[in-house]
């Protein structure tokens, strides 16, 4: 069985239309599946809708929020009353194609555990185009997973990469990003992408920043999750020995206007004495920051694994005849 996520905010009139264009699909695909809306806050109608939905057919799932609480924590919701594998995902906006989903089931009984999709022909205005184009060639340069659309919201993924990819904050965007950085194989398509029919964009020109900063979030994740003092420590060492440098040449230029008050001016006219002090305490305050994370990572290792698992052997009984 699939299950098909689909993250709801004000979106009341695509919401029946949307419906009708999965069964159709699925009557194709000829696989169970079910449809988990998460209404994350709305307040339109969107609710009355996707409740009726769930009253008349039996594979339609309804969560509702209380308030918003953003796109990451209604995915986490309909993640873990999935009960389906693969997990698919897509927006409510209808600008999502439902008919792309057996390309996505295709593409991932190749050995993919993550396929994303690639908008590459967009019906969206130029001034969220550009920059996201730009942020998607950000996002593939720092973190190595070579994706042409990490803000596309269809995705599929095998179940297991949720047991292990936990989402917070506004990282959705990245769950290829995070699963890669946890072994799994991810995988691109290029998809239909659609007009929007009803209601307007839900993102404004505040997310790019917001992106940017979560990028460096991941990275600092995906490369030093798991040993932060390696960054840290190495920058507040950086700093520490600079310093100490810049230190000791004024020590010794000071030893030598005891000799020769002419040759250099005194230590509390010179800036270098400023900046040598500033990276000395920096460097100290930043390798023990880096302690701390590490005691920090250690402690929460106890119930996170810091690796990933992909098949084991099953132990052969003790009477059983190899042939």
């Amino acid at each position: 069985m699939i299950s098909i996520v689909v993250p709801v905010y004000n979106e009341q009139e695509s919401l029946a239309v949307l419906h009708q264009e999965i069964l159709a699909e699925m009557e194709t695909v000829g696989m169970q599946f079910e449809v988990v809306f998460v209404d994350d806050g709305s307040t339109d109608g969107s609710w009355q809708v996707i409740a009726e939905l769930a009253g008349k057919y039996a594979s339609v799932k309804g969560i509702r929020f209380r308030r918003n609480f953003g796109k990451a924590a209604a995915l986490s919701a309909g993640f873990s009353h999935a009960k389906g594998d693969p997990v698919l995902t897509m927006d409510a906006d209808l600008q999502d194609d439902p008919a792309e989903i057996s390309r996505f089931l295709d593409t991932l009984a190749y050995g993919h555990d993550v396929v994303s999709g690639w908008k590459r022909k967009r019906y969206d205005p130029w001034h969220k185009v550009f920059p996201s184009r730009i942020f998607n060639f950000l996002v593939s340069w720092l973190t190595g997973v070579k994706l042409h659309d990490h803000n596309c919201g269809m995705k599929c993924y095998r179940a297991e990469v949720f047991r292990e990819v936990r989402l917070y904050g506004e990282l959705h965007r990245f769950i290829p990003v995070l699963a890669a950085a946890r072994g799994f194989r991810v995988g691109e398509i290029e998809i239909n992408h659609r007009k929007r029919k009803f209601g307007r964009s839900k993102y404004g020109v505040r997310r790019f920043l917001k992106g940017f900063l979560d990028l460096l979030t991941v990275k600092f994740l995906t490369g030093f999750g798991q040993r932060p003092q390696h960054m840290l420590g190495g920058i507040g060492l950086f700093s520490f020995l600079m310093g100490l440098i810049g230190m000791l040449y004024l020590t010794v230029t000071w030893f030598i206007r005891l000799y020769d008050p002419e040759a250099f001016r005194p230590l509390h006219e010179r800036p270098l004495l400023l900046y040598s002090l500033g990276a000395v305490l920096l460097g100290g305050q930043m390798m023990s920051i880096g302690f701390l994370a590490e005691l920090i990572t250690a402690y929460m290792s106890r119930e996170t694994e810091s690796y990933s698992i992909a098949e084991r052997t099953e132990p052969r009984a003790e009477n059983e005849i190899v042939t």
